[in-house]
């Protein structure tokens, strides 16, 4: 008898590639995030990095523009006076305690934009006062990592059809 030995292919997995790499300057986030490079936002490391360096004052308020917040609200949300935040140059880098709450402001919204299918449904949603924040509107709970939480958890929650 003849034994014929078979071709057998070795044990790998190929994975696609694309699994593995972020949207990038696609992301809507890194649209609120006008006046930086899309190619810097092309990772999640890089916006770890970015966010380490600080952003530009001028990006940190055209943001505000795009969510429709004032100046106020703005520098209440990252913990500076208002009129610290004034006297920047628009080119000046804002320190990254400061910046981090500018990058989480732009994926709350970009959140919130899926959401509710409309950046402005977002916006009518985030200052409604709500039973579920103890009648305090989503906006007033941004001031603390804790109340990003709790609104990222209730997008959840509202994306799933949980209400309360």
């Amino acid at each position: 008898m003849s034994y014929k030995k078979k071709h057998i292919e070795p044990s790998t997995v190929n994975e696609p590639m694309s699994m593995y790499v972020t949207q990038g300057s696609n992301n809507p986030f890194y649209g609120l995030l006008s006046g930086i490079k899309p190619i810097s936002l092309s990772t999640d490391f890089s916006v770890v990095q970015l966010t380490r360096q600080g952003l530009p004052k001028n990006v940190l308020l055209s943001l505000a523009k795009k969510i429709s917040l004032t100046i106020q609200e703005l520098a209440n949300i990252m913990h500076i006076s208002e009129r610290t935040l004034q006297r920047y140059d628009d080119d000046a880098i804002i320190k990254a305690e400061y910046a981090e709450k500018g990058i989480e402001l732009a994926r709350l919204y970009t959140r919130g934009n899926e959401i509710f299918g409309s950046i402005d449904k977002f916006k009518l949603w985030i200052r409604t006062p709500s039973v579920i924040f103890n009648g305090e509107s989503p906006l007033s709970l941004l001031d603390t990592s804790a109340g990003f939480d709790m609104v990222f958890t209730e997008l959840g929650r509202i994306e799933h059809g949980i209400f309360a």
